[in-house]
């Protein structure tokens, strides 16, 4: 029986201390004789423990009852008309000074009484846990790297071994304390320096955060971290389970809907041989077998509680299977589809793909595909964007600039006599009755009509980039969400409900808050920009801009240091449903239902190592766009389920919004 100690983060996380008993009687013993120094081990070596400033982390603030009833009312004045607003400002009137009043006397309480976490934590954690949608296009996003810039070394086993030794490399990494901490440097040439780090590592960890202050430095939560590798969600009636298995060694390999297993790592951590694990690829790639007649990774896009009935039954005669699943390091997917370069193919085969060949529940997956194209696909449960995208950057940077596996050494590669791929690589069969037979054939039928009515549209538009944002002295960040809502103003009249994630891991156990760029200023803007009458000057709609900036900066500001409306006002929603108390009329407004069911969800991603990024509509009748701007040009990911939105012509609005923007930062006439 495995052993179990209790996760840090409140229950929330199952660990399992000892190897898979089925993971010890299948996987012959490593012997990793030649590739165990330091250097190859690890990624690097900080001199700062990595979780050196994770006791002394501040907590995230609850914002005062006050500011967050105000902070909601300025959300809602752009998508009210008056006399609803009149109504909406009168229940939250009397929210702020009765039930609210009381319901955020407790939950100060609990924060008080729960000092090692933060006070959104476990309400948080059983939002995503509860929730009985299918994960896929609901929760999971993905995340593509670019090209490897050598082109030789995009081939898809090369890629895919490359990026395997490089992510066991940071796992060895991390647990070994010696990844550099994540540390937002508001001053790197004062901060990012050896004697910082020298400064910083005197200090004990109680106080460790303060001596980073001290130079303008702010230490990121990294508790996420721990739950990259070896663990998965766990599908279960009424809400799913987080398990995370802390001695398995081996990895996750998926083709043509069958599950392969082996061992990279020995008893003593040493890493397989570069070329011994692109030999176990190789072999997987090369296996003749037919793609899976039967393939249960479909079963992990259905609702929760429908797989969580298909997966009690599929553990009477595969427990041992499922356990080699759920405690791989991580799931790496050979897809044996192209992409032919096109944005929209790239999308929809990272986003979702076919289904076959996919294991959504696994914290995340690496997927490569046929022509050496590469993303990380994750279950967004355990955490979000900033562990994420460390991995993804540092697996990018090592893969790329110390790749392992070359072409000119395996062109030709003639096998070893001591090493036989065959004897390593254990494809994993499963005993599957009719009953699962016919589920699985449910699921992929729902899986196809699901993923068929998403439809992925691409928005690039040239010059508009963030250096001439700087040159114009306005947020980059506020000019994509300026031309969202300009774009949907075009297309639809009048402004939606925005949403925007931003990361709180400035403080102990942050998860996201969100940013409602949908303002008051914005509206106007927008309005005045899309005006037949043209009443406004050039001199004008350019203060506008600037005001739009301002104030989306504020938000962004507020934001990311705990002062936003909407963790506070569910975690209060929260709280009362826990303790059984009366819900506040504020939350049956149905302006409270509207300003949350988000038609414009927004997210951006910032990296040298992303191509693209994107997740679906968190709303049948909205869009979903991942977006980036970058130095020389802005882009987006658009989603849409129609006939509820039209994504090519939201795609052309947009195109007409940046114009129109442009024009007045460039003072066009």
């Amino acid at each position: 029986m495995l052993q179990c100690k209790k996760s840090f983060l409140t229950n929330s996380v199952t660990v399992y201390k000892q190897k898979s008993r089925f993971i010890k009687n299948v996987l012959p013993s490593l012997q990793c004789k030649n590739y165990s120094s330091d250097n190859e081990r690890y990624l690097h070596k900080s001199r700062v423990p990595t979780m050196h400033f994770q006791p002394s982390l501040p907590r995230l603030p609850i914002p005062r009852l006050e500011d967050t009833c105000q902070r909601y009312l300025n959300a809602q004045l752009p998508l009210l008309d008056a006399t609803h607003f009149e109504d909406t400002k009168r229940l939250v009137a009397n929210f702020q000074s009765e039930a609210g009043k009381d319901l955020n006397q407790r939950l100060v309480a609990q924060d008080k009484a729960n000092k090692h976490t933060s006070y959104i934590t476990g309400s948080w954690f059983d939002m995503y846990l509860r929730d009985r949608q299918p994960i896929v296009l609901n929760y999971n996003p993905f995340i593509s790297y670019i090209d490897d810039p050598k082109t030789a070394y995009n081939d898809q086993t090369i890629r895919a071994a490359n990026f395997l030794i490089s992510a066991i490399r940071f796992r060895e990494t991390l647990n070994a304390g010696l990844l550099e901490p994540e540390v937002y440097h508001l001053n790197s040439k004062k901060s990012d320096t050896d004697t910082f780090r020298k400064v910083v590592r005197m200090l004990p960890s109680s106080l460790s955060w303060y001596g980073a202050y001290l130079y303008n430095a702010y230490p990121l939560d990294m508790s996420q971290y721990p739950s990259l590798f070896n663990s998965t969600r766990v599908p279960e009636i009424g809400k799913d389970r987080l398990v995370r298995f802390e001695k398995a060694k081996h990895v996750l390999v998926m083709r043509g809907g069958h599950f392969y297993v082996f061992d990279v790592l020995d008893k003593d951590g040493n890493l397989l041989e570069p070329l011994d694990i692109y030999s176990c690829l190789k072999y997987i790639q090369q296996d003749p077998i037919a793609p899976s007649q039967h393939p249960i990774g479909y079963l992990t896009a259905e609702n929760r509680d429908t797989w969580a009935n298909a997966r009690q039954l599929l553990m009477e005669n595969n427990s041992g299977q499922m356990e080699a699943i759920d405690s791989a390091l991580f799931n790496l997917v050979l897809d044996d589809v192209g992409t032919d370069n096109d944005p929209v193919k790239i999308s929809k085969l990272f986003l979702h793909g076919n289904g076959a060949n996919r294991w959504f529940d696994k914290s995340f997956s690496l997927i490569v595909a046929r022509d050496g194209k590469a993303a990380v696909n994750f279950e967004h449960s355990w955490g979000d964007g900033v562990a994420v995208m460390r991995f993804l950057n540092e697996s990018f940077k090592d893969s790329t600039g110390k790749p392992r596996v070359h072409p000119e050494e395996v062109a030709g590669m003639v096998p070893r006599r001591d090493f036989d791929p065959s004897y390593h690589v254990k494809r994993l069969e499963f005993k599957l009755s009719d009953r699962l037979k016919a589920a699985v054939s449910d699921a992929r039928q729902r899986f196809d009509q699901t993923t068929g009515a998403l439809t992925v549209d691409l928005f690039i538009y040239n010059g508009f980039s963030k250096h001439f944002c700087k040159e114009q002295q306005v947020s980059p960040d506020a000019m994509m969400q300026l031309g969202f809502q300009v774009a949907y103003q075009l297309q639809n009249g009048g402004t939606c409900s925005t949403y925007e994630s931003c990361s709180t891991s400035a403080f102990k156990h942050g998860r996201t808050e969100t940013i409602r760029p949908c303002t008051s200023q914005t509206t106007a803007f927008s309005r005045a920009i899309t005006a037949s009458s043209g009443k406004h000057t050039q001199s004008e709609l350019r203060a506008m801009i600037t005001d739009c900036s301002k104030v989306h900066g504020q938000l962004t500001k507020e934001a990311a240091m705990g002062q936003g409306f909407d963790r506070h006002l569910f975690a209060l929603k929260y709280l009362a449903q826990q303790q059984s108390l009366p819900i506040p009329a504020l939350y049956q407004d149905p302006a409270y239902a509207a300003i949350n069911h988000n038609i414009l969800s927004t997210s951006t991603l910032g990296s040298p190592a992303v191509e693209l990024g994107g997740f679906a509509p968190v709303a049948h009748d909205g869009y979903g766009i991942g977006y980036s701007i970058q130095d020389n040009r802005l882009g987006a990911v658009v989603t849409t389920y129609p006939p509820h939105r039209n994504g090519s012509d939201f795609v052309s609005c947009l195109e007409s919004a940046f114009r129109r923007i442009e024009d007045v930062l460039r003072k066009k006439n």
